[in-house]
């Protein structure tokens, strides 16, 4: 290989050689920086989704029952042995994922009395804990800490939190007594106690507070005669001792796993050791951990995620191919008289290929280093890239040789005519692809994506069928622009005639699949990203039905008048739900069981008025809008489930539903597979018109109120919704209930915010942007190939009609009448396919995993439908352009010099 002549020709075809240089650049750039981009998205959504959960939820808690200590060690150093061994027996995944950890042992909590409680008359129950490095977490505000050495017949020492208790009336220095209580609540047997220090948490956010019940709260009474619960700090020798007299022990190993420490692409294996340990756990032990609960759910959006990427991918990688294709073709289609005149010098049939070889090996190799160099500079995890990198570039370098050898050498021919009948090997080659298309997919709705994983074949269905939509068009392209020409011949001018000819006629297959491929992809990416924006409306709609909602246990029957009167409140509707009722086929109960379900009760008109007051397009099934008080069974719309289980026992006119301790008779007026304030998952439910209700002595009691109004202030709606429960409370029918917790407060606007935030939202908006905007810049840069791929051609006939006349403005009007319907149809080809794929991906994709479990719905968007009009302008004003530049470059009056040759 002659070194420096390729060197040469690379010189002298530089502008063609820069462009596969580029084309590779960007390329091996993708391949290599995307997934780097990709992870670093996804580790930020996960720390961002685990940073706002409590970090306690990140906790792995073994603990024992209350019991006596059976064994001769102390307690202490029964748990620090055991605190090691725990950590050793986790599986890999989990262990190397653990940065914080604590153990303690405490007793149960026991009744203290003294002179300073009984000042205020205060009821109070403490746990003693024993936990090493609590000292170092806090600072010592007054007294002293507890002695570890322990002296017989001495008081037990005890420090306690400065808040605790200041609240409780404590103090250093005060005495107590402990022990167990009578049945009238009388200490038997107490044992002295002192506190002996005071002390405050440096960084109350320290993980060592978390224990429950923690050091630095008080537990409030659950009801009324009902105690204070608080625990306080003790060395570790008298617990010891008190352990080996038989006060009754706990020990408790929390194991913290940091958020840096979680690999978002290790999330399945982390989740693996998790369930491991579930079923591992030691039968003298509990496990308690929440932290699969995020990861699952995080784990289930990259999974969707990375899916819906690999086919985005595919449409991106797959007309960059397109385009290195058409770079090559047009390169040695404009050095076709080289490779003519090499063969007639006696060169072989593979002589040129070889010299394209050597000249591509000059070029693609660097350009594909430096591309993979850009690329890991990207910030991120890498991933195992380098076999594709290389892949790429062998591929890329042959493109050039491999277009050479299909280039014919022989004598010119014309390549404006396409053929009526086409060859047995084209039609051959068109019926293959949509064969492919067509079982592909079938097989991708058969079998599906197994998200999180890339299946070549099915992902490259968007592929086939756009490539299959391309050639449909192909053959469907040159008709109505004869039948255009011939009535264009018919009328004045030659403008019409010529260009609508031109345009029948010219040769546009491969450019034309390429811009099918582009902006099919970005078609693609609008229809699903406006779909799953859509879908969160729903799901917000679902979560809330109106613009806010009040959630609490019950609520006094004045606090909708209370709500009312607060500014902006426009309508307030009370709802009632209550999970796993009672479903029967006799009003007592003692009849046929037929099962569990939720039930929800609403009032029909209420809830229809506070929707649209709210803007939420909800519908409301006539059965529950205009029901009313009348005899006989209240008809309900319940869920298919539900429904099939009535039919089979023949109970569809009558059936009856538990709801707070009443029973309803209830006939199907309908089954609806979700309803809004039910979860996505919940498949049993009854949902009964609350207006509707037969009138007795009890009646249910909301346990939400639906608000819609302007600019409400959540924190007004937070208190009037805990001023009616408190008020409820009150009531003389619930004495010594138990203290309700207080009300949450969720606000539509707010859902939707979450539902588009956190999570892997980055990594889902990264897959739309990009897929978006590169098929739309890719599918411009083919635009652009297919209008150079001709150029060639177009400059010596407009040549030839300016010197028998043509105008400029003419030619002007010309040239547009020919590129107008190229770029017509390959845009709308393009869009067709994007609108059509969603529909046939959606279901696989998993999706739902991004708006709450609602089912993503992919439906007509006029908006999509200008952004197609508007692109189908800019194209056509960009392939103009690009004409006019070449025409320019070219310089008309010099093109007829050039040769026939296109």
């Amino acid at each position: 290989m002659n070194v420096g002549a390729a060197v040469r020709r690379v010189r002298a075809y530089g502008g063609q050689f820069l462009l596969l240089a580029v084309l590779t650049l960007v390329v091996t750039l993708l391949i290599s920086g995307v997934p780097r981009l990709v992870n670093q998205l996804a580790e930020q959504g996960l720390r961002a989704q685990l940073n706002s959960e409590p970090a306690a939820r990140r906790d792995i808690s073994y603990t024992t029952s209350p019991a006596e200590l059976t064994s001769q060690r102390t307690a202490m150093g029964s748990a620090a042995e055991r605190f090691d061994a725990l950590a050793a027996e986790m599986p890999p995944q989990v262990r190397s994922a653990v940065t914080e950890r604590w153990y303690s042992v405490e007793t149960t909590e026991a009744r203290v009395v003294g002179p300073d409680l009984a000042a205020r008359n205060l009821l109070v129950d403490m746990g003693l804990r024993a936990m090493p490095g609590i000292q170092d977490a806090s600072t010592l505000v007054d007294g002293a800490w507890p002695s570890e050495t322990y002296v017989p017949d001495r008081p037990i020492e005890v420090a306690l939190d400065v808040d605790v208790a200041r609240k409780l009336n404590l103090r250093a220095g005060s005495q107590l007594r402990t022990g167990r209580t009578d049945d009238k609540g009388r200490l038997i047997n107490g044992v002295p106690l002192t506190v002996t220090g005071l002390y405050r948490p440096v960084d109350r956010a320290n993980g060592i507070w978390d224990g429950l019940p923690q050091l630095l709260r008080i537990i409030e009474p659950q009801g009324d005669g009902q105690p204070f619960v608080i625990v306080g700090v003790v060395a570790q020798s008298p617990l010891n001792k008190r352990a080996a007299e038989g006060w009754p022990i706990q020990s408790n190993w929390r194991y913290r796993l940091g958020v840096d420490r979680i690999d978002a692409r290790e999330l399945d294996q982390l989740i693996d050791g998790l369930q491991v340990m579930q079923r591992n756990q030691p039968k003298d032990l509990s496990l308690t951990q929440g932290v699969d609960v995020p990861l699952r759910a995080f784990a289930a959006q990259i999974d969707a995620v990375r899916t819906l990427l690999a086919v985005i991918a595919a449409g991106v990688l797959a007309t960059l191919a397109g385009l290195i294709v058409l770079a090559a073709s047009l390169a040695t289609r404009r050095r076709r008289s080289e490779f003519a005149l090499l063969r007639a010098r006696g060169g072989g049939a593979t002589a040129g290929a070889r010299r394209s070889l050597a000249e591509s090996m000059l070029v693609v190799p660097i350009a594909a280093v430096l591309g993979w160099w850009l690329g890991t500079l990207f910030p991120g995890a890498p991933d195992p890239t380098t076999p594709y990198v290389i892949g790429a570039t062998v591929l890329v370098t042959l493109a050039l040789p491999l277009a050479t050898l299909a280039v014919p050498v022989g004598g010119a021919a014309r390549r404006d005519l396409i053929r009526v009948r086409p060859s047995a090997r084209r039609l051959t080659v068109e019926v293959s692809l949509l064969l492919l298309a067509g079982l592909a997919a079938v097989l991708l709705r058969r079998r599906g994506l197994t998200l999180g994983e890339v299946d070549p074949l099915l992902v490259s269905v968007p592929v086939l069928l756009a490539i299959a939509a391309a050639v449909l068009a192909l053959r469907a392209y040159p008709w109505p622009l004869l039948l255009v020409s011939r009535l264009a011949a018919r009328t004045r001018g030659s403008v019409a005639f010529l260009g609508t000819a031109r345009a029948g006629r010219a040769a546009v297959a491969a450019p034309l699949v390429v811009v099918v491929l582009a902006i099919g992809t970005a078609a693609f990416c609008a229809v699903v990203a406006a779909g799953v924006d859509a879908s969160r409306e729903r799901a917000a709609a679902q979560i809330v039905p109106a613009d806010a909602v009040i959630r609490g246990e019950r609520f006094a029957p004045d606090t909708i008048d209370e709500l009312g009167r607060l500014p902006g409140v426009r309508a307030v509707t009370r709802v009632l739900y209550e999970d796993d009722e009672r479903l029967a086929s006799d009003e007592v109960g003692t009849d046929a069981f037929i099962g569990q379900t939720d039930v929800l009760l609403v009032d029909g008109s209420g809830l229809d008025t506070v929707a649209r007051e709210s803007q939420v397009d909800l519908s409301i099934p006539a059965a529950l809008r205009t029901a009313g008080p009348g005899p006989g069974p209240l008809p309900a719309i319940v869920s298919p489930a539900v429904a099939a289980d009535l039919a089979k026992a023949g109970l569809d006119d009558s059936a009856f539903i538990s709801v707070q301790g009443q029973r309803y008779e209830f006939r199907v007026a309908g089954t609806e597979a979700g309803f809004p304030m039910l979860a996505a998952n919940v498949s049993r439910f009854v949902i009964l018109p609350w207006q509707a209700l037969p009138t007795r002595t009890t009646t249910p009691v909301p346990t939400s109120l639906l608000i819609a109004g302007d600019s409400l202030d959540a924190e007004a709606l937070r208190v009037a919704g805990d001023q009616g429960q408190e008020r409820y409370q009150r009531d003389g029918t619930v004495t010594g209930r138990e203290r309700m917790i207080g009300v949450t407060v969720d606000t539509r606007a707010e859902v939707r915010r979450d539902l588009g935030e956190g999570g892997a939202n980055g990594v889902l908006a990264f897959g739309f942007v990009a897929g978006a905007a590169g098929g739309t810049v890719l599918g411009l840069l083919a635009i652009a190939f297919t209008v150079l791929a001709g150029a060639r051609a177009r400059g010596q006939v407009l040549s030839r009609l300016r010197t028998l006349g043509l105008s400029r403005r003419q030619w002007r009007g010309l040239l547009l009448v020919e590129l107008t319907p190229l770029v017509a149809v390959s845009v709308l080809t393009g869009a067709l396919v994007g609108a059509v794929l969603p529909l046939l991906l959606n279901p696989v994709l998993g999706l739902s995993a991004f708006t709450s479990g609602v089912p993503v719905r992919v439906a007509f968007e006029p908006a999509l439908v200008a952004a197609v009009f508007a692109l189908g302008a800019v194209a056509l004003g960009f392939a103009v352009a690009v004409e006019a530049l070449n025409n320019r470059r070219l310089r008309l009056g010099e093109v007829l010099r050039l040769g026939e040759e296109s």
